[in-house]
């Protein structure tokens, strides 16, 4: 079971090392755009993440590709009001009506990451031809930084965010394409309950440990499975021991979160036989109530977890 951590600044990349974190799940490329006051070009993108790159050393780091629009406004760029910016204008949506920012950036990437292995996840993505559209792009800067006779990735391996409902119906397609996957329970739980998880009001009538929760999530595992996918999950759910294990048992087996969670999710993992909660899982989540998060920390008792 690897734990990645997820970032968003050069300044964390010490808690790399101190916590112990395999590598990084989710690295948030759009910090760097929403803490400067002017556009950051190519060259400097690039220096960025040569540096992100270095830090990590050998343990992998997956980019996420610029997710702005909706609540993350670039200071420097025209804001467009909208009555619901989660469900609005933003990501890959942004990046594939207006390419030159997306396409800036992977120019940027393939060239900070000559001789590695770039690994770069699209976010919301809702139809699998957004992600065909989105790796045109990549492939048409690849050969451009291949004509120019520059030095490019060894590998370059694109993935997608679940996070989306619409692509739940869809992931045998996606499974087919991608090379990666990772689960974004923060948009994909809100989107699923239409419950704003910034809305106090709102934020506390669904549990991530609902019987509908889980059973979306074992159906993803499945699939990935069934096209030997690689699969992550980031997100808020992975941060927390109990959440955690849940996942273990529906048979996540990569994980990124908050440096700082870490450590309490590995000293849950070192007591878990992850093959008695899978069993376990697969009659829990056939449960009828609204949560089954008392039926797990039973589980976690009688076994002798700490969550």
């Amino acid at each position: 079971i690897s734990l990645h951590m997820n970032a968003g600044l050069l300044v964390e990349l010490p808690h790399l090392e101190d916590s112990g974190a395999d590598g990084i799940g989710l690295f948030r490329t759009e910090l760097q755009f929403l803490i400067s006051a002017s556009f950051p070009r190519r060259e400097r993108q690039t220096r960025f993440y040569e540096a992100i790159l270095e830090a990590a050393g050998e343990r992998p780091v997956v980019f996420r590709a610029l997710d702005i629009g909706g609540d993350k406004v670039l200071p420097f760029m025209r804001h467009m009001q909208e009555d619901n910016p989660a469900l609005g204008w933003r990501a890959m949506r942004m990046a594939l009506d207006r390419p030159g920012l997306f396409r800036t950036q992977i120019r940027a990437l393939l060239r900070a990451s000559r001789g590695r292995t770039l690994r770069v996840m699209l976010p919301m993505i809702a139809e699998v031809a957004e992600f065909d559209a989105a790796k045109a792009l990549v492939e048409r800067e690849r050969a451009l930084l291949e004509v120019q006779g520059r030095e490019g990735p060894r590998e370059v391996h694109l993935g997608a965010m679940i996070e989306v409902p619409s692509l739940l119906w869809r992931l045998d397609e996606l499974f087919e394409k991608v090379d990666f996957a990772s689960v974004g329970s923060n948009d994909l739980l809100q989107f699923l309950f239409a419950a704003d998880r910034t809305n106090e009001r709102v934020a506390s009538r669904y549990d991530p440990l609902s019987p509908a929760v889980l059973r979306v999530l074992a159906h993803i595992v499945e699939a990935a499975e069934r096209h030997a996918t690689p699969l992550t999950l980031c997100g808020e759910m992975a941060s927390r021991p109990l959440e955690a294990m849940a996942l273990i048992g529906l048979g996540f087996r990569t994980i990124s979160m908050a440096p700082a969670a870490i450590g309490p999710v590995k000293s849950m993992i070192l007591e878990l036989d992850a093959g008695a909660l899978t069993e376990a899982m697969r009659e829990l989540i056939e449960d009828t109530g609204a949560s089954i998060r008392g039926a797990l920390e039973r589980f976690a008792r009688e076994h002798g977890i700490e969550v």
